[in-house]
C-alpha cells in the first residue's frame, strides 16, 4: 500500500492533495501545528493525525519517524506547511523574518532531510508548495517570495542530487489560491486558483513513467495581467 505524509495538511492545498491521494488509494499522515484542525481533517479522510510544528526539528523528525513506525515507508512527500507575513523589507520584524524562513525552508529542508532514505527505498515523489511570488518581484512578501525562490532552487538541486535514486521532486508555484492565507488579497474565492488544481497537477504526476519528472510548475491565475497573483 503506497503512503504519503503531507505537511501543512489541515486545510487549503496540504488537504486538497491529501483528498486527491486517497482517491488514488494511498494511506495518509496529515501534520499541522493545531490539533484539533488536525484530527478533524485526518478524521474526514481515515488518515492519521500528528499536531507538529515544522518550525521545529524535534517535530519535524518526529512527524517523519511517526509515518515510518505506522506504515512502515514513504512514496511520497508533500510539503506544504508555509506562513507568509506582509512587510516591505525596512519594515519586518526580526521575528517575521525568523518565522518564515523557519517554517517554508528550515523546516522544509529538515522533514526532507529526515524522508529520503524511505523515499529512495520506493522511489518516490518529494512535492514542494512554492509559489509564483518565488518567480517574480513581490513587494510587501519579500521573505515569503524568497523563501519559495529558496524551495525552487532546493527542488532542482534535489533533483540532481537524488537523480540516480528515482527520487523525483516538483516545485507547485501557483498564484493566489483560495485559501485562508490568501484572504488578504481581496480577491473573491470564485476568482482565485483552487486547491484541487494544485491537488490535480499532482496527480499528473502520479500518471508520469518513472523516466519522466517536472521540476517546476507554475500555475497562473487567469484575470491576472501578468501572471502573478
Amino acid at each position: 500500500m503506497r503512503s504519503a505524509l503531507i505537511t501543512g495538511g489541515s486545510s487549503g492545498i496540504g488537504l486538497a492533495i491529501a483528498r486527491m491521494l486517497r482517491e488514488e488509494g494511498f494511506e495518509l499522515t496529515l501534520a499541522s501545528r493545531t490539533k484539533e484542525k488536525i484530527e478533524a481533517a485526518a478524521a474526514q479522510l481515515g488518515a492519521h493525525a500528528i499536531a507538529a510544528d515544522v518550525g521545529k526539528e524535534e517535530d519535524c523528525i518526529r512527524v517523519v519517524a511517526e509515518h515510518k513506525d505506522r506504515f512502515g515507508g514513504m512514496d511520497m512527500l508533500v510539503n506544504s506547511a508555509g506562513i507568509g507575513i506582509a512587510g516591505t523589507v525596512e519594515s519586518l520584524q526580526t521575528k517575521h523574518i525568523d518565522l518564515q524562513l523557519g517554517v517554508n525552508l528550515r523546516g522544509l529542508l529538515i522533514v526532507t532531510r529526515e524522508a529520503i532514505p524511505l523515499l529512495k527505498e520506493s522511489k518516490g515523489w518529494v512535492i514542494n508548495l512554492a509559489s509564483i511570488a518565488g518567480t517574480t518581484p513581490t513587494p510587501g512578501l519579500t521573505v515569503y517570495g524568497a523563501t519559495k525562490a529558496a524551495v525552487i532552487a532546493l527542488t532542482r538541486s534535489m533533483n540532481a542530487e537524488l537523480d540516480s535514486d528515482g527520487v523525483r521532486a516538483i516545485a507547485l508555484c501557483p498564484g493566489f489560491v483560495d485559501t485562508p492565507m490568501a484572504q488578504w488579497s481581496g480577491l473573491p474565492g470564485d476568482e482565485m486558483i483552487q486547491p484541487e488544481d494544485c491537488a490535480e497537477v499532482v496527480r499528473m504526476c502520479l500518471r508520469l513513467s518513472p523516466r519522466a519528472r517536472i521540476p517546476q510548475v507554475v500555475i497562473e491565475r487567469v484575470g491576472s495581467a501578468d501572471g502573478a497573483g
